[in-house]
């Protein structure tokens, strides 16, 4: 990234503990709404509206969980932890994933009566999506040369992924006057948190300054390029600004949902965290 100097190792990166202190708040930032999302995604299993996507949300949900799993190792490397122990055994507010990253599927439990909405579920997979493949580019170019490296390998997992939402929202949208109403009561509740995933959080001026990633304005106004592209394309008005959730994910502020979702995840492994997974 020009006029910055590159970082290539963990142990450069510790060198500075104010570079190193943006780096991890960042690296969570980006591991935790995959990891979360991944969860989201996986409590589709057995609920889908047809088996293919019953194998296709698990498959992706376990790449966007192993894309997690590089950014807590790297979190490892840089001193933050072990990184089972990051995924498992942190409490709720040590957390920085977006907010939307966290909103149940629908009502009820996934073990008990559970009422999923596929439209929520499609809308919101889209829309991070897109986030995601614009936050992934942005990393390619970031000073910490381990996460340019990760971000560019994702990139490539994720464009199947992206793909995929994207077919299904074009596929809501032109279906019935049923499924389009859905798709566009599952595309305002998105839009309600949406624009929290474009923040850096209280680190963001160190973020951007070491050339960690882009600015915030810069990423979101790259997600709208795009979303208003998708958007048009399937005859949909711009639903207008944006909203951000009362809470602050990536400042730690969560949902009583997150608490569920990490007490449910880390489970087995507070049993027994020396046990050989």
């Amino acid at each position: 990234m020009s006029g910055h100097s590159y970082v290539e190792t963990a142990e450069e990166a510790k060198q500075s503990p104010e570079y190193a202190q943006a780096l991890q708040e960042l690296l969570f930032q980006v591991a935790d709404d995959d990891y979360i999302l991944a969860y989201r995604g996986a409590e589709w299993l057995g609920l889908a509206p047809h088996i293919e996507e019953d194998v296709a949300f698990s498959s992706m949900s376990q790449d966007m969980m192993g894309h997690a799993v590089m950014l807590y190792e790297m979190l490892e490397e840089i001193g933050a932890g072990k990184a089972d122990d990051l995924a498992h055994m942190r409490k709720p507010d040590a957390f920085r994933n977006a907010i939307l990253a966290e909103r149940p599927n629908g009502t009820g439990d996934y073990a008990d009566q559970p009422h999923y909405d596929w439209a929520y579920a499609i809308a919101r997979c889209c829309l991070y999506g897109m986030f995601k493949q614009i936050r992934l580019e942005a990393l390619t170019h970031s000073s910490y040369v381990p996460l340019a490296r990760a971000a560019g390998k994702m990139q490539r997992e994720h464009h199947y992924h992206l793909r995929y939402w994207q077919l299904w929202f074009n596929r809501l949208a032109g279906s019935t006057d049923d499924a389009r109403a859905r798709l566009k009561a599952a595309l305002e509740q998105v839009w309600s948190d949406v624009g929290e995933l474009f923040l850096l959080g209280e680190a963001a001026a160190s973020i951007v300054n070491f050339g960690l990633i882009a600015g915030e304005d810069d990423l979101s106004q790259r997600w709208m390029t795009a979303a208003r592209s998708m958007l048009a394309a399937n005859g949909i008005d711009w639903p207008g600004d944006w909203g951000v959730p009362a809470q602050k994910g990536r400042e730690g502020q969560h949902t009583d949902d997150l608490a569920q979702a990490v007490s449910t995840m880390s489970e087995v492994y507070r049993l027994d965290p020396a046990a050989n997974w």
